[in-house]
């Protein structure tokens, strides 16, 4: 049975996707409310990829991350909230087989990196705070090239081992998943078969793709707060700690929720807290970062300020 194609000894050619409520009023509502959260994300990522670019005082290793954070998170939220609105106010709420395995392969390859990529992050808010004078030899831009192409690479190889092992699984009906969109948990549940083996992988791949990273993130922070400790001014404190608060902030709504929806039996899951887990990293996060990293960022708006002054210009 295993070594046939995914295909063949699957007799489910499309699933549905239950979402939230069956309630048309209550759909309704959240269809607004998401269409605003996902307005806004498109705008705030956009709007930072942008500002980065034109910008030359922010051409720096740490705007550059930014600029790659921004551009995963629109491109996280684009796999799965622009279905789930149509499905919010549409009575056809189904994802082809196809269409299933693509958008759980593209989600886990654009979140498998981004973790990778808070951990680039932080590695180079140690440098500039405990190698100040070092920085711009050590922080290369062929270092930052090589840091995001080595997280996109992982992202690209861990996401495929995840889909491969789910979707070889036999899915004999029934095909309706308690989920917004297709994830890995929530799919899982309508295997016709044991899943103890993807709860094993599942388990290994969430410890060495989160805890991981965290562990390098954490260790990063360690000697960043040593460092910050022995600054004699205040000011020279507040400045160095408030560069790394929106990173820890970002780190801390993305990652937690991701290790406990990827890193525990599926028999425990709840759907309907799973759906609010995944709305925290999927949804939420994305919507928040622009506005975190904008408001403590006084470099962030001047850009922004800059920006407005040469569009008038233009006109």
């Amino acid at each position: 049975m295993h070594s046939q194609g995914w295909r063949n000894h699957s007799s489910v050619t499309e699933f549905i996707l239950l979402g939230f409520s069956r309630n048309p009023r209550t759909n309704w509502i959240l269809f607004f409310l998401f269409l605003f959260l996902y307005s806004f994300t498109v705008l705030g990522n956009g709007l930072i990829v942008t500002l980065i670019r034109v910008d030359a005082r922010l051409h720096t290793p740490m705007y550059f991350f930014l600029s790659i954070l921004s551009v995963l998170d629109l491109s996280y939220a684009t796999t799965t909230v622009p279905q789930m609105l149509v499905h919010l106010v549409s009575k056809n709420k189904t994802i082809s087989y196809v269409g299933c395995v693509v958008q759980m392969y593209i989600f886990l390859t654009l979140g498998i990196t981004e973790t990778w990529i808070f951990a680039a992050m932080a590695y180079d808010r140690y440098i500039a705070i405990c190698y100040p004078l070092h920085y711009g030899v050590k922080m290369s831009q062929k270092l930052c090239v090589l840091l995001v192409v080595s997280s996109a690479l992982c992202g690209l190889t861990c996401a495929l081992v995840y889909t491969v092992f789910a979707m070889n699984l036999p899915y004999c009906g029934p095909n309706e998943i308690n989920h917004f969109f297709c994830e890995i948990p929530a799919v899982l549940k309508l295997a016709c078969a044991d899943t103890s083996l993807n709860d094993q992988v599942d388990f290994i791949l969430g410890f060495l793709l989160l805890l991981i990273p965290l562990s390098l993130i954490l260790a990063s922070y360690i000697h960043i707060f040593m460092a910050i400790l022995r600054i004699r001014s205040t000011q020279g404190r507040i400045k160095a700690f408030s560069t790394c608060a929106s990173h820890i902030t970002v780190v801390t709504m993305f990652c937690i929720p991701c290790m406990i929806m990827y890193m525990r039996p599926g028999s425990e899951a709840s759907p309907e807290d799973d759906k609010k887990l995944a709305l925290f990293y999927n949804v939420i996060s994305a919507f928040l970062n622009p506005i975190i990293y904008s408001l403590r960022n006084k470099d962030v708006k001047k850009a922004f300020l800059k920006l407005i002054r040469m569009s008038e210009d233009i006109q």
